[in-house]
This record gives C-alpha cells, sequence and structure tokens, in this order.
C-alpha cells in the first residue's frame, strides 16, 4: 500500500545541508524541545510500504543484511518516562538482552529519545519531542566513527580495529502505550538504499556539531513498517557500522501518517535508544536465540 514520505529533495546548490540550528539566533532544537528548523527543500513522494507482518512477506530479516530486525522483549521498567530507571533498570535490561542478542564484547547505551504526536510531544530532559517525520539516518561515514571515539574513548575504538573487530551503531525503537495506531515509523531495507542517495546534513546542537543523512527519492528503495507495534516488541535499526563489505550499514526511518489514523486513537508515543556495540576479532552479528524473534 502506498503512504506519503517526506523527503529532501535534489539542490545541486546546497551540496552540505544545515539541520535544527537558527543562524540568526543560534537556537538549537536540542536544547528547547521546539521543531527544528531546515535550510533546505522537502518533498513528499507517496511510496509502498509493506507491512512485515504480512503473509506475502516470506523473507527472514536481519540486521546484517537488511539493517533491521523485529523482536520480542519484555521490560520490568512499567514507567517509561521515569528517567531515573531508564538511566538504571532499564540500560541494564537492554544491555544484557542485546549482548545476548548479538554475542558483542560489549555495548554502550548512549542516549535516550522519546517521542509522541500528541498536541504537546513527549517530555524529554531537552523539551518535548514529536515524530521525525523527514526520513534520515543517525549517522554518516564522518560522525558514526567520531560519535564512537567520544563513546568508547580512543584507545578502546583503536584496539577493537586493530583487532580485526568491528564497531556498529544500533537504535532500538519501542512504543510506550502500543499498540501503535498513529504515526508509525517507516524503514528502509538498507540493501535498497544506494550511496549517491544519502545527503549528508549538519545537525547542530547547543554543546557539538553532528551529522546525519537525510534521504533522495529512488523508486528502487523498499519501504517497511509493522502494523500494530507493540509495547513488548523493539525494533533494531542500524545506523553506522565500521565494516563496509557488502553488509547492511545504513537504515532510513521517518515516521508516517496513517490514511485511517483518528484524532480519537491514543497518542503514538516511543523511546528510542542509541547503543554503540562491538566485537572483538571477526564476529557476526547474529549470534543469537531465533526463539526470541517475532
Amino acid at each position: 500500500m502506498s503512504y506519503p514520505v517526506y523527503y529532501v529533495e535534489k539542490d545541486d546548490t546546497l551540496p552540505h545541508l544545515i539541520n535544527s540550528w537558527d543562524v540568526d539566533t543560534g537556537e538549537s532544537s536540542a536544547l528547547t524541545g521546539t521543531v527544528p528548523k531546515i535550510y533546505f527543500k522537502t518533498e513528499i513522494k507517496s511510496v509502498d510500504i509493506q507491512d512485515i507482518r504480512s503473509e506475502v512477506l516470506t523473507e527472514k530479516f536481519s540486521i546484517d543484511k537488511n539493517g533491521f530486525e523485529l523482536l520480542t522483549h519484555e521490560t520490568k521498567v512499567k514507567d517509561l518516562y521515569d528517567d531515573a530507571r531508564i538511566q538504571g533498570e532499564y540500560t541494564s535490561e537492554l544491555k544484557d538482552f542485546l549482548i545476548k542478542l548479538t554475542g558483542a564484547d560489549g555495548v554502550e547505551v548512549f542516549d535516550y529519545t522519546r517521542r509522541s504526536d500528541g498536541k504537546i510531544g513527549a517530555k524529554n530532559p531537552d523539551g518535548v519531542r514529536g515524530p521525525a517525520d523527514r526520513v534520515h539516518i543517525d549517522y554518516t561515514a564522518h560522525s558514526g566513527p567520531k560519535r564512537a571515539i567520544e563513546i568508547l574513548g580512543i584507545e578502546k575504538y583503536n584496539k577493537v580495529l586493530e583487532s580485526g573487530g568491528r564497531v556498529v551503531q544500533l537504535n532500538v525503537w519501542r512504543p510506550i502505550n502500543g499498540p501503535v495506531k498513529r504515526s508509525p515509523i517507516a524503514f528502509a531495507d538498507a540493501s535498497s538504499i544506494a550511496r549517491e542517495n544519502l545527503v549528508a546534513t549538519d545537525q547542530i546542537f547547543y554543546d557539538r556539531v553532528g551529522e546525519i543523512y537525510h534521504i533522495l527519492h529512488s523508486d528502487e528503495q523498499r519501504w517497511k513498517w509493522v502494523s500494530l507495534m507493540d509495547d513488548n516488541e523493539i525494533l533494531l535499526l542500524k545506523g553506522w557500522d565500521t565494516l563496509n563489505d557488502g553488509r547492511a550499514i545504513y537504515t532510513p526511518h521517518g515516521s508516517f501518517i496513517l490514511p485511517d489514523q483518528k484524532d480519537s486513537d491514543p497518542p503514538r508515543e516511543s523511546i528510542e535508544a542509541r547503543v554503540f556495540f562491538y566485537f572483538f576479532g571477526n564476529k557476526k552479528i547474529g549470534q543469537h536465540d531465533r526463539n526470541n524473534k517475532t
């Protein structure tokens, strides 16, 4: 079924884009929680987004092949707006689960963001946030290693790579008040994304400058979503990988509007964790119990 997807528009006069910063006032959406200001053209395209729960789709999706994976994960944390429990108990749960899932030698959970399509958005320490509707990737070939070094430290980062290992960034996305009936998340099969359709964009925060990719439309892109995603499910999305050997590296994602969603439906509320994994030596993601998979 076709749905509207929010892209950036090709503009050769802007080889590098700017997002989230008011160049006149210095306002950062990361600090204020306001809607990011953009300095580029956008366009909405109608694209086919396939529900991965559909019986038509028989493919088994994986992080390294497709850049995403849907899993079952129960949490003991009942209030996912409790920052102390998120930083403590929920972080510990995710680390334990993800190490068992991937076989990683280490996992660092370094950031959380809540989002809501309700009128006031979702509360975060730096303000309120709504769904991110422009399809994007959180890291680039430049910002991925830069952020990994900031989180892991240069010594550990170099030690992993010198061992022949790898560093991988994943987002862990889950609903807070599922099942999701409004503004669900769409994500592309990473194997369908051409590098020439990734547009580097400065992401300027009040304390640092990051870089993300926005996406140019192509008919070759294959988009997916998960109908009625519930609180006991998590979606893993790969954002960057030190390996560049044909495996998935970048997974575009963003919210979209369902044609039959109602204002009376509960707001979509979600929490996403950003995570770095590291593996010493030549290990693969996926050394996990397939009974966990939905």
